[in-house]
Parts: C-alpha cells; sequence; structure tokens
C-alpha cells in the first residue's frame, strides 16, 4: 500500500482524476493518499476490475505475479538491498509463449502492461513489471471461486472459429429486410403518434398501461416489444422524455421525411454507437459471424471473470440488432456486417436493396378511402396523414378523408386547391366528385369560428371565441363536451375563456367544429399541438474533481512532505512488515539513506531496524527528506 500512496501522491491531477475515473472510486471514506491505495488494493475493488479484463491482459498480470514470486524466493541476501524481483517483458513475453505454445511478441506484453499499469493494479518500470502484492493473493483464490489459474489463462486456446457469414441464405436475408422494414415502419408509426398525442412517463419509469396500449395498436405489435421500441427511437434521438411525456423531437420530424434505408442507417448508427466499447472491440473483428453459443462460448473465454457479466451485455444488444434486422435468427445479415464493420453506407446501400421498394400513386375512392397498392414514399405518406386519417397501417395503407382531417390540414396551412393539386399528383383514378366536394366545402367552413388571445381588459379571461353565425356560436356555448372550457357570453357573436387560446383552439378541433386560430390582428396562424421536444444534455459534474482537490488538501500541499504523511507512510510500513528507504538529512547536509524496519512512531520521533548494520535506530521525523519502499 506504501508503494502505491507514494505513486499515486506523486501524479499529476490530469493523471490523478482519470485513474480515479477508470477504477470508478466513490469518495466516501476516502481522507488522504493510503486511504485511497487501501481503496484501490481491497479484494472486492481489484476482483471488480478484474472482471473487465480480458484473458490475454489477465494472462500478462498473473504470469507476472508468478515471476515476481519466483524471483523473491531466490533472493538469498538478507543483509543487503535485494535486487529487484520484477521480471523484465522479454522474460515475461518468453514464459506466456511456453504457456500458450505460440510466440508473444514483446510489444503486446509491454502494451498489455502499460493497460494494467495505468488501472493501478501493476508497475511498469521502464522493461520490468509487477502486480501489486494484494493483486496477485487475489489472483491466487481464483481456483477457489472456479476461476482459472495462470497456466489455464494463458495455455488454454480459444473455443473453435466463430462462425464466419460470407455467405448467407436468401432466407436470412429476406428475413434481416422484413424485420428492418418492419422496425423501421412501427418506429415511425411511433414517432408520428406521440407528435399527434405525447406519452406519459411514470415516476417509477417506463410507460402507463393505456398508452402503452395505445402505441402497441398504431405500431402493430404485441405490448412486451412497445419499451424496445421506444428505446429504439430514444437511441436515435428520435423522441425525447420532457416535462414527463415523451415526444416529437426536431430530428425525428425530419427522419420521417427521410427514405426508408435512411431511416434504417439512423436506427442501426445509433444502435451501433451505443454499443459497449468492449462488446464492439469483439464484434467489430469479426463482424460476419453467428451470435448464438459459439459466440457467447467465445465470450466467456475471452472474458473469463466476468462471462455472465459479459453475456448478458451482449444479450441485451443482441435483442435489438434481431429487431433493427441487423441479425436474424441470431446470424449476421450482409447489412448488419457492415454495421459492425464501420461502413455505415455500404450498409445502407445493401438493405436499401433488399428492402420493398417504395411508390408515389394511390387510389382515391368515392367512399372517401385512399389506398396505397404498396409502401409510399415518405414525403406522401407524411401529407396524407396531414390530410386524412390512417385506417391500415399493413404493407398496403389506407386512409379516410374526414371533415376533421380536411380541418386538421388547414389548420397546418394547407388551402383546398393545395390539397386537391396534391392529391391530383399522386392518385390513380383522378379526385371523385365526394372528394373535392368535401374538401372544397371544409375549406369554405374553415374559420367560421375564431379563436384568439382576450385583451387585457377582458382579464381574467385569457381568450375569446368569435363568429358572426350566432346558431353556431349559441352550439358552441351548450355544447357539453366543451363544457370544461368554461365558456362565458361577452357579446353577440363573442365567448370568453379562462384558458388560454390554444386549449381552447384544440379543444374545438376536437369537437370538429370549423374554427382557426388568429392574431390580435385577426390574421389567421397556423398552431402545432405539441411542441417538439428538445434533446437538453445532462451536466456532466466530474466527481473526481472535488475528490483530488480534498487529497491535495490533506497532503499539506505539493511542495514538501508534511510530518502527518510521513507518519503515514511509516504506519504502512510497520503494518505491512515492510522495509523502506530513508533518506535522512544529517548535520553538515550530508544525506545518508538507510534501509530501515520500522517498529514504532510518536512524539514526532521513529524507531526503527537498520536492516544493513543490524542495529536498532531512533530518528527525528523533522530529519526526513523521503521515504521510498525497499526494491
Amino acid at each position: 500500500m506504501l508503494t502505491l500512496a507514494s505513486r499515486l501522491r506523486a501524479l499529476d491531477d490530469a493523471t490523478l482524476r482519470r485513474t480515479l475515473a477508470v477504477r470508478n472510486v466513490s469518495a466516501v471514506g476516502i481522507r488522504d493518499f493510503f486511504d485511497l491505495a487501501e481503496a484501490l488494493l481491497d479484494p472486492d475493488a481489484i476482483q471488480r476490475v478484474l472482471t473487465r479484463l480480458d484473458r490475454a491482459t489477465l494472462s500478462v498480470l498473473t504470469v507476472a505475479g508468478e515471476l515476481a514470486t519466483e524471483g523473491q524466493s531466490a533472493a538469498t541476501d538478507a543483509d543487503a538491498a535485494p535486487p529487484s524481483t520484477a521480471p523484465t517483458l522479454a522474460r515475461l513475453a518468453e514464459r506466456l509463449g511456453a504457456l500458450s505454445g505460440s510466440p508473444v511478441a514483446v510489444t503486446e506484453v509491454a502494451a498489455r502492461a502499460a493497460e494494467l499499469d495505468a488501472l493501478m493494479l501493476a508497475r511498469l518500470d521502464g522493461h520490468r513489471f509487477s502486480p501489486y502484492d494484494a493483486v496477485h493473493d487475489q489472483l491466487l483464490t481464483w481456483p477457489e471461486l472456479g476461476l482459472p489459474t495462470a497456466v489455464q489463462l494463458a495455455g488454454v486456446p480459444a473455443p473453435a472459429a466463430l462462425a464466419g457469414v460470407a455467405t448467407t441464405d436468401r432466407f436470412t436475408d429476406r428475413l434481416a429486410a422484413e424485420r428492418a422494414f418492419g422496425a423501421v415502419s412501427s418506429v415511425a408509426e411511433l414517432v408520428t403518434e406521440l407528435a399527434r398525442e405525447p406519452a406519459r412517463e411514470l415516476s417509477r419509469g417506463g410507460l402507463g398501461l393505456p398508452d402503452t396500449k395505445r402505441l402497441a395498436a398504431v405500431m402493430g405489435v404485441e405490448l412486451e416489444a412497445v419499451p424496445s421500441f421506444v428505446a429504439t427511437a430514444a437511441r436515435a434521438e428520435l423522441i425525447a422524455h420532457s416535462d414527463g411525456y415523451w415526444n416529437e423531437t426536431e430530428a425525428g420530424e425530419a427522419w420521417l421525411l427521410e427514405g426508408t434505408a435512411r431511416r434504417w442507417a439512423v436506427l442501426a448508427d445509433a444502435w451501433h454507437a451505443a454499443l459497449p466499447a468492449d462488446v464492439r472491440g469483439i464484434l467489430a473483428h469479426r463482424p460476419g459471424v453467428s451470435w448464438g453459443d459459439v459466440l457467447r462460448g467465445f465470450v466467456v473465454w475471452l472474458y473469463p471473470a466476468g462471462g455472465q457479466w459479459m453475456d448478458d451485455r451482449v444479450t441485451e444488444f443482441a435483442e435489438d440488432a434481431e429487431l433493427l434486422g441487423i441479425t436474424a435468427n441470431q446470424t449476421t445479415s450482409p447489412a448488419g456486417a457492415q454495421v459492425l464493420a464501420g461502413d455505415l453506407e455500404a450498409a445502407t446501400l445493401t438493405m436499401a436493396a433488399s428492402l420493398p421498394a417504395t411508390g408515389g400513386a394511390v387510389y382515391l375512392q368515392h367512399d372517401l378511402s385512399i389506398v396505397s397498392p404498396g409502401p409510399l414514399a415518405p414525403s406522401i405518406d407524411t401529407r396524407l396523414r396531414g390530410l386524412a386519417d390512417v385506417e391500415s397501417r399493413e404493407l398496403a395503407l389506407s386512409y379516410r378523408i374526414t371533415a376533421n382531417s380536411v380541418n386538421r390540414a388547414l389548420a397546418a396551412g394547407e388551402t383546398a386547391e393545395s390539397l386537391l393539386e396534391f392529391l391530383r399528383a399522386v392518385s390513380l383514378t383522378g379526385i371523385p366528385q365526394p372528394v373535392d366536394y368535401l374538401i372544397r366545402e371544409s375549406a369554405a367552413r374553415y374559420g367560421r369560428v375564431r379563436v384568439g388571445a382576450a385583451r387585457p381588459d377582458e382579464a381574467p379571461f385569457l381568450s375569446y371565441v368569435v363568429s358572426d353565425d350566432t346558431a353556431l356560436l349559441g352550439t358552441i356555448a351548450v355544447d357539453q363536451t366543451l363544457a370544461s372550457l368554461g365558456l362565458v357570453p361577452a357579446a353577440e357573436t363573442r365567448l370568453t375563456s379562462r384558458f388560454a387560446s390554444d386549449v381552447v383552439f384544440w379543444a374545438l378541433t376536437d369537437a370538429r367544429y370549423p374554427v382557426a386560430a388568429e392574431d390580435a390582428t385577426h390574421e389567421i396562424v397556423h398552431l402545432r399541438r405539441h411542441q417538439l421536444a428538445r434533446i437538453v444534455p445532462v451536466p456532466n459534474t466530474d466527481p473526481t474533481i472535488a475528490l483530488v482537490e480534498k487529497l491535495r488538501a490533506a497532503d499539506g500541499g505539493e511542495g514538501q512532505a508534511a510530518d502527518a504523511w510521513l507518519a503515514r507512510q511509516l504506519d504502512a510500513a510497520i503494518k505491512s512488515k515492510q522495509t523502506v528507504v530513508v533518506s535522512i538529512a544529517m548535520p553538515g547536509g550530508v544525506v545518508v539513506d538507510y534501509l530501515l524496519e520500522p517498529a514504532s512512531v510518536g512524539g514526532g520521533r521513529f524507531r526503527a531496524r537498520d536492516r544493513r548494520a543490524d542495529i536498532e535506530r531512533t530518528l527525528p521525523l523533522s530529519s526526513i527528506i523521503s521515504i521510498t519502499p525497499a526494491p
């Protein structure tokens, strides 16, 4: 612990913060560098970090510990400073090669040793490397835990090569494309529905049952699948959680206008970006693999101390991979392999070739229905949804035009002529007379009722409803479905409400009145029912900054070693029965190094056994220049 505490104290602040972050150190109970070293060398803390290491790195650590132990056993001269027992990197590479049966490059050993050094599990000093005693002791307990020994770590070869997928059968390709198309369609329905009516997030997390049922019906999926699609859309930032509700984002609005292949690419890219670095590292080098038992067996072999932990991580993303068509029946699709290899553009082109072609023509019926013979281009589908209500969400979509849906389109800024011109462009059957009549009649009626913000002298009322059609206004005033608005007559052609104008406008729209919103100059304005959710970056406060400041303050400053620091070093050496080299300032400015085994500290002095002279010495703390662990 003394060695590690001294090393931690000598680190610059940036490196120290990185160490605290990578080891996930809690600030609780950490008062000084000795507490920090003790926390890092705690057996549970060591085991937690070991579970995140791959087999080759663990082999380097374990074999280095065995070689260091062999070196200590070979040291016989107890009266002199023993030579370093840490093995060289070359010796370590030689032993690893002998255990594995194949040569191991020194450069590879050096890279893994540097990683372990940064994790504060071992010390890399030039060309010598060895783990800390507490780490080696923890590794010695592994056989009792059912974990591999050094010989097994380095000597057991990888399981059978992962099943490559150089070519896939047509069924797998077709199934992957179907799943990709289904996922894109379901997410599109989700985003569209949340734009129409946001879903409330429960305080304990997740959606309520009514919202889940509504979204499942719209997406055409089972209730249990809704959370996965919500997570998929949120990961791609198409929807966001804002003010207690899930709503569409600006990115989601733009995504709805993209082609199917580009939509899929956004979802696949977000999935790939969210892969944990360790999982991505496994798959990036083996992008065309089967995700079945062979992959899981390889993961267990690669992370021997964290097989279940890693298996859970692979399982989590494997389910979403199946959902998106990156895999099909646990086999990587061609487009999925390209995603895993980091070539998103190639993946998009590959998937586009397998997805159903989109069209731009529909059939308009006399019964006011619109039938699409196949998937529509997103831009056309989006505009049709603004004009008509979706009735069927199968591969061939069907819509129905109603007076309310036309009024909704007019409220969004359309006109009778713009709607008719659009329908002429996409209809294979022209515009039936009932469709033409409904659109023109609705446009003529649109705005017969106006809603706006009330004047200041009308307080406490916030909005008004006006219409030259007094009969229609009278109907609104007594409509029981609007009773909650508390509409009060202010004049023969004017009603007032204590609610804001947008609330009143949407209530009248839902009640199917020909209502329009207007501004203070009585010009018609177009309202959006629900505001787009914004992705708000979560403030990222670094807890390591405060902990480093606390450690520096407790240390008494960088320029000198306080008596408290010296006393803690000596106490640690006493507890561990560790020999240290103590530099003492003698009269006349001479500095003498003693090889001592401290026995006690108190009263500003310490007592120790001089290992070279074999006598007991008592020295003042004030004369100590430095204390370093004996090599």
